[in-house]
């Protein structure tokens, strides 16, 4: 093997391209199961489709329906669990016009809702006894002002193609779901101020149907609706599913970490139990950024498979429902979502990999129950991405994660994934230390998991390292974790920025150059970038906003429902109760104070921060003479989703970086 060339670091030449990175973005969103056939189909994003979400049958691979169509909902505007199947019928929400649809095989999508675009459908339900029934979510923008929004659920008779009331009174609804003998409905709800992962409840009730005779319209009504669990502000319940007619599954954090509970409602006083005899601190779900997670599913009546976070990564378990144990299975899958049962025996998920692309996999256990079995039906090395387009990659580039523990200020755990600049041709010139890129996630209720993202090792096999910081008030490390953002956004965060870099360059670790540490994050995260620039902008070379917020006041105004009030808590009030606070932690009022150039991508139609937050900040930058780049992307909204725009996004940092540091790309070749 010939010898690396040496060469400054973040000047490596790549055969990982934006445009590969593009390719790649075509992944699995959602897996979908036919309870009654058992067939899998799977739900793709595509940027090279201009961003929309198609319906796959799985074994086939055969598209559901036609380019015109695009399987995808604005439901709390991020969406999510757009489409369900029965008995070989796919129903999806239809992005353009709002409308649901059902497609049988080999034929047309028919609209089963009236025409009406001030509605949003998600999270269906099919009932398994009147299966020309459906629940979902309804979200009605009639009145558009974010506090005139209406979320409720309702049930559409197919047959009819007509919508009725089911359950309203809560502003978010979530994971309608039936008992095995649709007697029974469970669900999820929550009020304001709290978002899902802060005060959301389970609900059942008893379901009856309603009209249907001489083609007249069938209806569900719901009679002894009760709360199960959760308790506002509090306790958060998630994800319910069957255990048969009588059990009911959820997740819950009363321990302090999401974890699997039970009750049975025959029971004369049904009261809800946690599952597991011995608890563990580890959560077995996820926030509900976004509609249709599935962090576990029942296999039997007594036994479930179960995800959980370890750790930063996901392992798999086999809980026994009635003993309260569970038995760990092996497996090579760090983020493991959209856990599906297939049979008694076996499941489907979405698995991320530290070296592989996401892949859509079939678990099957063996006979003890101990083992598991894997084999990818779709992605993976395999799949759409790098192998799709011809170009796979070599694996000896992809720079490995490596999770690390610092020290917070005020001393609690700090969590972070290290990557070190990764490329088997070259190495940098001896006593140089790599550039790094501080990398922030949105949310900020979210975390940065450890699966391969090829974005990350566009800049690694480049010659920069690259760090993701789980900062306070990131998930996946129980409530408490996430509770340490509250009343300290872009305090807590910043800080937690700041000191892994500075962590990253000292004498005890010494990986990263102290002078070229770039930083960057969209969203939430893009938030923190321009606090930190403001903050300590001699910390950081350079930094890039990706959609960021940079005025807390018209955030609150201008944002929508879902989040409308979730900065509240987040800041430590309303902007009425603290404007001190909200003035000094909005960066559009210190953009002078930013020394460091600054690169701001934003998209044209983004509904969760409006362009009007990045011209605000671009404008007072200008004014006091300070270095900023300001890129546009229309027609995209929060988030790139066209491979055009995750193209020139990309391209377009890190020639900013080289630009910043005076370094060549791919000056050397190998």
């Amino acid at each position: 093997m010939p010898s690396p060339t040496i060469a400054p670091f973040g000047t490596w030449a790549s055969p990982i391209s934006a445009a590969l990175v593009a390719k790649a973005g075509t992944s699995f969103d959602d897996v979908l199961v036919d309870p009654v056939t058992n067939a899998v189909y799977h739900v793709e994003k595509r940027p090279s489709e201009a961003g929309r979400s198609v319906v796959v049958e799985t074994a086939s691979g055969k598209d559901v329906f036609g380019s015109e169509w695009n399987a995808r909902s604005g439901v709390h505007e991020y969406g999510g669990a757009s489409a369900t199947v029965y008995a070989g019928v796919v129903y999806f929400s239809n992005f353009a016009d709002g409308r649901v649809y059902s497609v049988e095989k080999g034929g047309p999508p028919v609209p089963i809702t009236p025409e009406n675009t001030n509605h949003r459908f998600a999270d269906f339900a099919v009932h398994p006894k009147a299966p020309y029934l459906l629940v979902a979510i309804l979200e009605d923008h009639t009145h558009p002002a974010p506090s005139d929004v209406a979320n409720s659920l309702v049930s559409i008779d197919t047959r009819s193609k007509s919508v009725h009331p089911l359950v309203s009174g809560a502003d978010f609804y979530a994971a309608p779901a039936f008992s095995a003998d649709g007697a029974r409905l469970a669900w999820i709800q929550w009020l304001h101020p709290d978002m899902p992962w802060e005060g959301a409840e389970v609900h059942v009730a008893d379901v009856q149907s309603h009209g249907g005779a001489a083609g007249a319209d069938a209806r569900l009504l719901v009679k002894n609706a009760r709360k199960v669990k959760g308790a506002r502000t509090a306790e958060s319940a998630a994800q319910p599913c069957w255990a048969g007619a009588d059990t009911l599954l959820f997740s819950c954090d009363a321990s302090g970490y999401q974890s699997p509970w039970a009750v049975d409602l025959s029971a004369e006083t049904p009261a809800p139990r946690a599952v597991l005899a011995a608890p563990l601190a580890q959560d077995f779900a996820m926030p509900g950024w976004r509609l249709g997670g599935s962090c576990g599913a029942v296999l039997d009546a007594k036994t479930a498979l179960c995800t959980a976070l370890r750790d930063g990564r996901s392992v798999l378990y086999l809980v026994d429902l009635a003993r309260g144990t569970h038995t760990e299975l092996a497996s090579p899958y760090v983020l493991i979502t959209q856990i599906r049962r297939t049979g008694s025996h076996s499941a489907v998920f979405l698995g991320d990999a530290t070296d592989a692309p996401k892949a859509l996999v079939a678990l099957a256990l063996d006979e003890s129950g101990t083992k598991a079995r894997f084999a990818t039906l779709g992605g993976g090395d395999a799949g759409a991405g790098a192998a799709a387009a011809g170009e796979k990659t070599d694996k000896a580039l992809f720079a490995a994660p490596r999770p690390l523990t610092f020290t917070a200020r005020g001393g609690a755990p700090l969590h972070v994934v290290f990557y070190a600049p990764t490329n088997p041709g070259f190495a940098g010139p001896a006593g140089e230390r790599p550039p790094c890129v501080v990398n922030v996630h949105g949310g900020p209720t979210a975390m940065a998991p450890q699966g391969l993202s090829l974005r990350q090792q566009y800049f690694t096999s480049r010659g920069f390292a690259w760090v993701d910081v789980n900062y306070s008030g990131s998930s996946g490390y129980g409530r408490r974790y996430i509770e340490r953002l509250v009343g300290s956004w872009g305090v807590a965060d910043v800080e937690d920025c700041v000191d892994t870099a500075r962590a990253l360059a000292s004498p005890a670790f010494g990986e990263i150059d102290p002078a070229r540490v770039l930083i960057t994050g969209g969203s939430a995260g893009g938030y923190t970038v321009l606090q930190a620039l403001c903050a300590a902008s001699d910390a950081f070379a350079g930094g890039t906003a990706s959609y960021g917020i940079s005025n807390l006041f018209t955030l609150m105004q201008d944002t929508h429902k879902f989040e409308s009030h979730y900065g509240f808590r987040l800041v430590g009030g309303t902007p009425q109760e603290v404007p001190d606070v909200y003035r000094a932690r909005s960066p559009v009022f210190h953009a002078e104070r930013i020394t460091a150039p600054l690169l701001v991508l934003q998209g044209s139609a983004d509904m969760v921060v409006p362009p009007s937050q990045a011209e605000e900040m671009v404008g007072v930058i200008r004014a006091h003479g300070g270095r900023v780049q300001y890129k546009v992307f229309e027609g995209e909204g929060h988030g790139w989703r066209k491979a055009e725009t995750i193209v020139t996004a990309l391209e377009a940092e890190l020639a900013f970086y080289l630009d910043v540091l005076g370094l060549r790309a791919g000056a050397v070749k190998s």
